[in-house]
């Protein structure tokens, strides 16, 4: 089967625009792809002492079939809540892997040149995740439904509303579906995102998914026949494969159909050819085994959707488990279904999960990345630890070969670089996705003149780092045209509180005063550029002036996030203290040169009560202000003087607000009076002075609790 024609393809091709992901031993896709380049294996091996820092349990990890070992995802439990508009207590709540995939999702937009605030209408959101242990240890304990509701914790730890937060605090409104196909959940979940976009249900999509079980150091027990390694270490389709090794990690992709990407200027770093799903049903020998038919067909089905044969295929991306029947069964029908190859081993074959482990519901979406990598480097990374392949697999006479060291990948004499991507799940959902290497991206013809970059971020330490990355990137030998740089920090960010700018005449010496900036130093600017200086100093003062469209949007480092440790509740152990979070040290560096800082300031804490006033009245003004400081999670003492809304309450919080009231002080408040424009000051007052009882109050607490 040839290509089809050139407006065939525009017409059923999906863009890849952006990708963002954090994997075992790699925060950021630089870090991933020099890691799968150097064929890193990243499973991380537990001492004894920091698997019982991390509450494992003494008698089980001294077993003799204990294995200390996982792919581990490093600061899982750390979240920039107050960027997403989440209080201390909420952010304490919301589920690990919904922290990571909002920020995932957001680091994923500003890949794709998108502001993250500011994306374009009608974007998808198509995601899904793992059962979690916070999830469990929130959902069954007490405490925690009594310190914010039990509607209130489902929807921030439950892994249903992963979708949906994501489209909710990023303002996105195309249609938002949490997807679970178990292991093939985020290649199930980049199927339905395609599908979508061809469809007309949106015009942009994220998809992906996310994989964190616990954000504790924890390993796993082996047993004889089961699915996971002897002795911690994953060897897909070698002959010391014994098992798979779980991980965490989070994966996201920004997808548009091609025509419009293309037409849009979007930074397209791979295509989407085709697609397919199927089901084994009961052709298998049992639940979890999977079926060799209907993983051949789901590969054919896609490349047939591709307007492809197999055969076109230079590399196969598998899933890759390395557990005896897995392994066996997908050699099986990946080799019926790449049989017309041009010669024996002609295809690379490879897995990730040698690398990382086995990343569960996100495993497709690392896999997918790790390829689209490869495509744009046209270098087929190895297989980690790859020996000889194992002997019942017959690859010898197979269109494979696995990798074991990294090997150029030439381009084809005829059509382009292409690869599919397999994943399988518990359950018998098989997905197979076709990847081609990118159109070439015409030349930039843009302004050679000196521009203005202009930074933020939410404190001055993100800053400072953000600018040494776009240092970094600016110095790499295919960096971006300057005035693409400085088109994509003015369209493609969102305006954050902190904030600088840098004036420069090429990359050289924007290099240079970024990372001037990013140690704290006075940043040198050229002396003919008033008129950028202008614009510079005016977005210091955040006042709008025209700015020239002049370039486009191209791929440059994400916001740095870091944030405070949140950690995460664990089951059989008491919740934190009501209203507080495990917290980790804040760092409070000296002030960047350059840079200011709008938004909402601290102010100080609200007096205590007037000496004088009545026992009665001044005991129940404080409990009052210590509920609505406990609830919405502020600091010691609170800052009363902020609104409900800004001070990060929703509607949830305020009917378990109402219900507290009325049950632990005998107060009827409406719920109304919280969305009133009132500071929490002027909100506890009127809560104490309140003595009407509001019959409404009981209909409306009634249907959230049924709900």
């Amino acid at each position: 089967m040839t290509d089809t024609t050139a407006a065939e393809t525009l017409d059923s091709a999906i863009a890849v625009i952006g990708m963002s992901g954090r994997f075992p031993g790699a925060p950021d896709l630089d870090t991933y792809w020099r890691n799968l380049l150097g064929g890193v294996t990243s499973i991380t091996d537990f001492t004894e002492e920091e698997l019982l820092a991390d509450g494992a349990d003494p008698d089980e990890i001294r077993g003799r079939d204990y294995v200390p070992s996982k792919g581990v995802l490093a600061d899982a439990d750390r979240f920039e809540a107050a960027l997403f508009g989440f209080n201390r207590t909420e952010a304490a709540a919301l589920d690990p892997q919904h922290r990571l995939l909002l920020q995932t999702a957001w680091s994923a937009l500003e890949d794709s040149g998108h502001d993250p605030l500011g994306a374009p209408r009608r974007t998808g959101v198509y995601v899904g995740g793992g059962v979690t242990e916070h999830m469990l240890a929130a959902q069954t304990d007490p405490r925690q439904a009594a310190q914010i509701g039990a509607l209130q914790v489902r929807i921030l730890t439950d892994r249903e509303f992963l979708a949906p937060w994501i489209s909710y605090r990023l303002g996105l409104d195309g249609p938002s579906l949490t997807v679970q196909t178990a292991c093939s959940t985020s290649l199930t979940t980049i199927h339905l995102a395609c599908q979508a976009l061809l469809l007309g249900d949106c015009d942009t999509a994220l998809a992906g998914g996310v994989a964190v079980d616990t954000v504790h150091r924890r390993g796993y027990v082996h047993y004889q026949g089961g699915i996971f390694s002897s002795d911690g270490r994953c060897r897909p389709f070698d002959e010391a494969s014994g098992g798979t090794v779980p991980g965490n990690g989070v994966g996201v992709v920004v997808l548009r159909r091609l025509a419009d990407a293309l037409a849009d200027g979007d930074p397209v770093r791979a295509v989407i050819r085709g697609s397919a799903v199927t089901n084994d049903g009961a052709a298998r020998v049992g639940f979890t085994a999977p079926g060799v038919d209907q993983q051949t067909a789901a590969i054919v089905e896609a490349w047939t959707a591709a307007g492809l044969d197999p055969a076109d295929a230079q590399y196969l991306e598998a899933h890759g488990t390395a557990t005896e029947l897995g392994d066996r069964i997908e050699a099986t029908a990946a080799t019926a279904a790449f049989k017309g190859a041009l010669g024996t081993g002609s295809i690379a074959l490879g897995s990730v999960k040698a690398n990382i482990g086995h990343l569960d519901a996100a495993a497709g979406a690392a896999g997918v990345i790790k390829t689209v990598l490869m495509l744009e480097h046209a270098v087929i990374a190895p297989t980690a630890g790859a020996g000889r392949p194992h002997p019942e697999l017959a690859l010898d006479g197979s269109p494979f070969h696995v990798v074991t060291e990294a090997e150029p990948w030439p381009e084809p004499e005829h059509g382009r670089r292409r690869a599919g991507v397999s994943s399988v799940g518990i359950g018998g959902t098989n997905v197979h996705v076709v990847l081609e290497e990118a159109p070439p991206r015409p030349r930039d013809t843009g302004s050679s003149g000196p521009e203005v970059l202009l930074l933020s971020a939410h404190t001055e330490d993100a800053l400072r780092s953000l600018a040494g990355r776009l240092a970094t990137a600016l110095r790499a030998p295919d960096a971006p045209s300057l005035a693409d740089t400085a088109h994509t920090l003015r369209f493609g960010r969102t305006p954050l509180a902190v904030r600088a700018y840098v004036l420069a005449a090429d990359r050289e010496e924007a290099a240079i005063g970024l990372g001037e900036l990013a140690e704290g130093r006075t940043v040198s600017a050229p002396a003919a550029a008033d008129d950028l200086r202008a614009i510079g100093e005016a977005w210091l003062r955040d006042e709008r002036l025209p700015w020239p469209r002049r370039g486009r949007r191209v791929s440059l480092p994400a916001y740095p996030f870091g944030g405070e440790s949140y950690g995460q509740l664990s089951l059989g152990t008491a919740p934190a203290a009501r209203g507080q979070a495990s917290q980790g040290p804040r760092s409070h560096g000296p002030e960047v040169h350059g840079t200011q800082s709008h938004g909402p300031q601290s102010q100080g804490a609200s007096p205590a009560p007037e000496p004088g006033a009545a026992d009665a009245g001044a005991g129940l003004d404080t409990s009052v202000r210590a509920l609505l400081v406990e609830t919405l999670g502020l600091d010691d003492g609170g800052d009363l003087s902020m609104t409900y809304f800004a001070a990060g309450g929703d509607s949830l919080a305020a009917v378990h607000l109402v219900g507290c009231l009325r049950d632990d002080f005998g107060i009827d408040v409406p719920l109304t009076l919280f969305l009133e424009e009132l500071t929490l000051e002027e909100l506890a007052r009127r809560i104490v002075e309140a003595r009407e009882p509001d019959d409404a109050l009981d209909a409306l607490l009634s249907e959230f609790e049924g709900a």
